[in-house]
């Protein structure tokens, strides 16, 4: 990979003021700037320029997302920068529209990406265990994977036809932390991909 694009979506607060994933995007910078890639860094929860942004994603190969989960999805300066820099992405840098037709005005929506060389990873801080997730008699997700969680954001990035690699997340970051654990796993998941 020779462009890599890592979006840091932590939103500090007094309790978690963003130490670990400000620590797993340094891993993943001086991972792939060790193999030669040019490396570009966003911070949501600071000012960004829409257009440069854009331009950051035309260029990356691999699109590193890190944010912790907030009440079941990422923070909300995160999902602002979705909203402010994908929309303004559609009709040009990122898709051609929706992918539906005059002809099929029903059909295809969400098939007009033009980032189908562009590979993306998801890697998320959470408190929960991650027994709590794939458990039908877990209470809160009552079965469901952490890729159903995330589907929202593994759907946005589809609409552009970014191709999805395996999904990190270091578990129980404030009860029961194993971030040496946590930190190795990422290193093995970063080699398969390169």
């Amino acid at each position: 990979m020779k462009n890599v694009l890592i979006i840091n979506g932590h939103e500090p607060y007094s309790f978690a003021p963003g130490e670990l994933n400000a620590s797993l995007v340094s891993q993943v910078s001086n991972f792939f700037s060790s193999r030669g890639a040019e490396v570009s860094i966003t911070e949501t929860a600071k000012a960004f320029d829409i257009e440069e942004e854009l331009e950051k994603h035309v260029q990356a190969d691999f699109i590193f997302y890190q944010f912790p989960i907030y009440w079941m999805g990422p923070p909300w300066r995160m999902k602002k920068y979705i909203d402010d820099v994908y929309t303004a992405g559609t009709n040009g840098p990122l898709c051609d529209n929706d992918g539906r037709s005059s002809r099929a005005p029903k059909h295809n929506y969400g098939s007009g990406g033009t980032r189908s060389d562009t590979k993306y990873m998801l890697s998320v801080t959470l408190n929960a265990p991650a027994e709590a997730f794939d458990d039908p008699n877990e209470y809160l997700l009552e079965g469901r994977s952490l890729d159903d969680l995330l589907l929202p954001m593994h759907t946005t990035a589809r609409f552009f036809k970014m191709q999805p690699q395996p999904t990190f997340a270091a578990f129980d970051v404030i009860k029961n932390p194993e971030l040496e654990t946590d930190f190795d796993r990422l290193n093995s998941m970063l080699k398969a991909l390169v």
